[in-house]
Parts: structure tokens; C-alpha cells; sequence
């Protein structure tokens, strides 16, 4: 199978398991609206998390739960960071966002019971034994709280009314944690699952999620709102610091290329199992959207 057809069958197997955790809930509007923020997306979260699962030998059944905690934790994420009080956009996945389609009190809410709902599925007993359970509930929680992505998210608020744009090493850290940490998360997730070590996994994924986020930057200058799903050129109009606005454009695509080399690199320990592992940081850096 190609990495495409992999990341697909992951994201059906994902949707599949979303749906079901979702299913025979009551019909309300906060409802309504987790089903639909849990919709489309790369699924890119959810296949590293099961591909790294495949890597130590636990079959896509026994992971997917772990897979769709995860994709249920970026979805509150992308609801809240959409809302006025954030980032204000009104286009997600070429749809209106929650918010808009709804509004801000059901956008708190259905984020807020995403967030609840991903804790829940990481309780699954088919991901393991306790203490495995345990490990990764505690992973989740370190990378979307104050010491990962709500930092991260955090730091980007602080930066638009700061005196002076962001520094390289700034940035650097804030996408660590706004993006890189729920990646990071999502890589180590196989190991953790198999009681193993997630270094060499934690090192690919920092090095990927650095490269996913400055490929974010690149698409913002150069994207379409067709292809992206969601408004372009608002970093520049907003005047943050972005990696293409430190690096230029040519700069920070040699930047991302690197760090895929250096994602690549970290993987040589799997041999020949981590081939889509390797696909995917090269799908990072050529995305469209």
C-alpha cells in the first residue's frame, strides 16, 4: 500500500470509531456540532499514532481508539481556535466553523466535550494494560495542556499585542507547542502502547512538526482558500512573525527540508518498517492544504 492509501484507510477506520463513540447521544445542537467538527481532515495525528502502532507490532484494531482521542483532542482545538476570541475565522475545512454554523456558547461547549470525549477513549481496553492506558492519558494531557498546546496557543495571543514581532528561537517554541506537541504525542503513541522506547519516535515527530508548521506558513503566502479549506494571507495582513516572514519563502522551504532529513534520520533505527513514517514527512512539506 502507498502512504495515501494508508493515511485513507487510517482516517475510515478513524471516522468509523468517532462515530460510534458519538452515536446514540442526543440530538442537540452540541452535538450536532462535535459530529461535524469531527469530520474531513488529512488525519495526519491519527495515522502517525496507528502507524507508529504498527511499528511495535499492535494491529490497527487495538490502536484505533488511541487514534480517534487524538483526532477528537484537534478538533476541540480547531473549534476553539477558530472563535473570535482567538484566531476569528470563519472557514474550516472549506465549511463555515463551528461558531458560525452554530454558535460561540455551542463552540465552547461541543469543544470542551471533544476534549472530555478523547480522555474517555484512551480508557478503551483494547489499547492495553493499565499502566499503558495510564501513560498515554498522561501523554495526551502534557501535550494539550499549559505545558504543550494551550501554552503554545497561549504564547501566539501574547505575541499579537507584543512590542515587538517574534524572534526564529520564539517562534520556534511557540509552534512546539501549539503544533509540534499534539504531533509529538501522536508519534510516540505506538511505543507507548507496546511499553517501548519513544525516542527515536519523539525525534522524528519534533522534526515534523516543525516542518508541518513552517509548510503552514508557506501555504498562507502561497495557498488558495480552494485548496487549504480555510482563509489565506492572515498572518501577513495581521503582521506576525511567521518562518517565511524571518527565513523569506526559499529560506524556510530549505528549513523544512532539512528538518525532514533530520525526521528521516531519526527513523533509521526501524530500518525498512518506518517507509511511511518517511512518506509522511515528505507529504508534510508538499502539502496543498
Amino acid at each position: 500500500m502507498t502512504f495515501q492509501d494508508i493515511l485513507q484507510a487510517d482516517a475510515a477506520l478513524v471516522q468509523a470509531r468517532l462515530d460510534a463513540a458519538l452515536a446514540g447521544l442526543d440530538d442537540v445542537p452540541v452535538v450536532q456540532a462535535m459530529r461535524y467538527a469531527v469530520q474531513g481532515g488529512k488525519r495526519l495525528r491519527a495515522f502517525l499514532v496507528m502507524e507508529s502502532a504498527r511499528l511495535h507490532g499492535v494491529a490497527p484494531e487495538a490502536s484505533v481508539s488511541a487514534a480517534a482521542a487524538v483526532e477528537a483532542l484537534h478538533a476541540y482545538s480547531l473549534i476553539h481556535d477558530d472563535m473570535p476570541c482567538m484566531d476569528d475565522d470563519d472557514l474550516r475545512r472549506g465549511l463555515p466553523t463551528v461558531h458560525v454554523k452554530w454558535d460561540e456558547a455551542t463552540a465552547v461547549l461541543a469543544g470542551d466535550a471533544l476534549q472530555t470525549l478523547a480522555f474517555e477513549l484512551l480508557c478503551d481496553p483494547a489499547l492495553g494494560a493499565a499502566e499503558r492506558r495510564l501513560a498515554l492519558v498522561a501523554g495526551l494531557a502534557r501535550a494539550s495542556g499549559a505545558q504543550g498546546m494551550v501554552l503554545g496557543q497561549a504564547l501566539d495571543i501574547a505575541a499579537e499585542t507584543a512590542p515587538a514581532p517574534l524572534t526564529l528561537p520564539e517562534i520556534t517554541r511557540l509552534q512546539a507547542g501549539k503544533t509540534g506537541a499534539l504531533i509529538c504525542f501522536s508519534a510516540e503513541a505506538g511505543a507507548l502502547m507496546a511499553g517501548a522506547d519513544p525516542a527515536p519516535l519523539r525525534a522524528y515527530a519534533e522534526a515534523l512538526g516543525l516542518a508541518f508548521q513552517i509548510a503552514d506558513d508557506i501555504l498562507d503566502v502561497e495557498g488558495s482558500e480552494a485548496a487549504t479549506g480555510k482563509r489565506v494571507g492572515k498572518d501577513a495582513e495581521a503582521g506576525k512573525a511567521t518562518f517565511v516572514s524571518l527565513l523569506g519563502l526559499e529560506g524556510a522551504r530549505a528549513r523544512a527540508r532539512d528538518l525532514v532529513a533530520v525526521a528521516e534520520n531519526a527513523l533509521s533505527p526501524y530500518g525498512e518498517g518506518a517507509a511511511a513514517l518517511i512518506a509522511a514527512a515528505r507529504f508534510v512539506i508538499s502539502r496543498q492544504s
